[in-house]
């Protein structure tokens, strides 16, 4: 394992993670839902399920060689890229990131209503004043924390930038992927928790669904032209 294989794809994970995630429905989501419930809770539930979809989709990709030949494997991922590169440019066209926010939101609340509403403040406060008293472990694994987890692993599962990490893991090195996509996700996360719907709203999601359609197409190029090991 070359420093230099490792490093090649912690660089290309990093720069594919951030640009497919900002403006994503998980973005969004995590936006919203830290508008809602407390911040830790709702950064620790996000970004431990992009943690544990980063892995899987990275050991998968690591495992399809052995299962696949690594002629087909390195094929497939040069589709995977370029169809990506293209769906991406196409959303850029057609405001498909507008679409997103307003269908995350939409679904929100209507597990909200579903729940019976919104808490009302004075029970708000009560159930702060509960946290506090709460060990650190039973504050974490909270409804709040466990609702964050499944809505982004679910709504991670089988999106495009899952795909394209399992491509990437079978073309490079696993552990630069994991390590890129850990620290992008853990970016994209932490800044939409923190300001994630003002971040999205004042960034023209066109410009970044351009420049990540382009950075697929560019890793796709690469892939088609580079040889197999």
């Amino acid at each position: 394992m070359s420093t230099l294989s490792v490093a090649q794809g912690f660089t290309k994970s990093l720069a594919m993670t951030v640009l497919s995630e900002i403006g994503d429905k998980t973005f969004f989501a995590a936006a919203i839902l830290a508008m809602r419930h407390p911040r830790r809770l709702v950064l620790s539930g996000c970004l431990g399920a992009l943690i544990v979809m980063t892995i899987l989709s990275a050991v998968v990709g690591w495992a399809a060689p052995n299962l696949v030949s690594r002629k087909w494997t390195h094929h497939i991922t040069t589709l995977l890229f370029l169809g990506f590169g293209v769906w991406s440019l196409w959303d850029a066209f057609h405001d498909r990131e507008s679409e997103e926010l307003a269908e995350v939101e939409a679904e929100l609340d209507a597990d909200i209503k579903a729940n019976g509403g919104a808490t009302k403040e004075k029970n708000k406060d009560s159930d702060e004043l509960k946290k506090q008293r709460r060990p650190l472990l039973t504050q974490f694994f909270s409804p709040i924390f466990l609702k964050a987890f499944s809505i982004t692993f679910f709504g991670e599962w089988g999106d495009k930038s899952q795909l394209a990490t399992i491509g990437l893991a079978a073309d490079e090195n696993p552990l630069g992927v994991v390590l890129g996509g850990i620290l992008g996700q853990a970016l994209c996360t932490t800044a939409a928790v923190l300001g994630g719907k003002g971040l999205a709203t004042s960034i023209s999601e066109r410009i970044v669904a351009l420049a990540g359609g382009s950075l697929f197409i560019v890793f796709g190029i690469q892939s088609f032209l580079s040889t197999v090991e």
